[in-house]
């Protein structure tokens, strides 16, 4: 009975509307946060493989900043820099690993342009960012607002945002969980519940800035999900592959997440299928939470993928912060 309470409690939180776990007000600061090291399996501490992954480490991160967590989204340095965004629009700056941290630690909001001050607090719903270094420009997806805006370097200002019509037509809680940039400058939207008409995901592909009132119509793409998983997170590795964070939530298991990679055609035609192939399953006896935000880094050549949890500010959710290494050749 407890197990179905939680997952009952778990999908209410879910839902577009307001909850006392989300904080009201943040304001800029420097963020503490502690590091707990965690094994992958409590059970069986050696154990360094899961699927085709190295698992390099594992962190629970709490902070007493009542607005850390709640975390959708992240960006990462290889060498332990976290940037993390929350469903209310907060960004969480912060380090972890060996390496001794390059910037100081912080919260802030989102900045917010004029036309949108009136907006509820609540109803700032950052699900999915993306970032450009050659020019430090970043993209947020909102969702209930069903809107992608672009952000100026360091975040100083909001440089412009677009609602599209092929985005308001997903569910307004379950649309822009995914958003990667490609190497050659387009977009990929994955809505996490907007389906096409044999079940697939909706997938949106932009020929530009998706934020750019100039660019052209995204052509309709379509994602084969892991049998029972939805998209949360999508980061471009290169031209080619696509790595996509899916999970799941189940009475059996709570959430269970998988870590999975998409073999992109060198022509994205319109109706093209974008076919999941797992490559981890995180699942209990592992350590597994409500896996949202995922980055990859490099190290000496390899892929390094980190994979962040969104506690939806509950006691009985934990944020974790996982680092993995991918097969060689990614």
């Amino acid at each position: 009975m407890s197990r179905i309470l939680i997952v009952l409690a778990l999908a209410v939180l879910l839902l577009p509307a307001p909850h006392p776990g989300k904080p009201e007000t943040v304001r800029p600061g420097t963020l503490l946060v502690t590091a707990r090291p965690l094994p992958l399996n409590a059970t069986d501490p050696m154990r360094r493989r899961v699927g085709a992954l190295t698992y390099m480490g594992g962190w629970e991160l709490r902070s007493a900043n009542a607005g850390f967590g709640g975390i959708s989204a992240l960006l990462a340095s290889s060498q332990g820099e976290m940037l993390a965004l929350s469903d209310a629009g907060i960004l969480m700056g912060f380090h972890v690993g060996p390496q001794a941290a390059s910037r100081r630690p912080f919260i802030a909001p989102l900045p917010i342009r004029p036309q949108d001050r009136q907006r509820p607090w609540w109803a700032w719903d950052s699900e999915s960012l993306t970032h450009d270094p050659a020019t430090d420009r970043y993209w947020v997806g909102f969702e209930l607002q069903q809107s992608i805006c672009r952000y100026g370097p360091g975040f100083a200002r909001v440089e412009a945002c677009r609602t599209w019509p092929e985005i308001a037509a997903w569910p307004k809680t379950g649309s822009i969980e995914s958003l990667a940039r490609l190497p050659d400058g387009r977009f990929l939207a994955i809505g996490e519940m907007g389906a096409t008409a044999e079940g697939r995901h909706d997938v949106l592909l932009f020929p530009g800035d998706p934020a750019d009132r100039a660019t052209g119509d995204p052509v309709h793409l379509r994602y084969t999900a892991p049998r029972g998983y939805r998209p949360t997170d999508a980061v471009a590795l290169d031209e080619r592959h696509l790595l996509v964070l899916n999970r799941r939530l189940t009475l059996q298991d709570l959430f269970t997440a998988t870590i999975a990679i998409v073999d992109l055609p060198e022509r994205l035609a319109p109706d093209a299928i974008l076919k999941a192939h797992t490559l981890a399953r995180l699942a209990p006896p592992l350590l597994s939470d409500n896996f949202e935000g995922m980055a990859v880094t490099r190290d000496q050549g390899r892929a390094i993928v980190w994979i962040i949890s969104d506690d939806n500010h509950e006691f009985f959710q934990r944020t974790l912060l996982l680092k993995f290494q991918l097969p060689a050749g990614l």
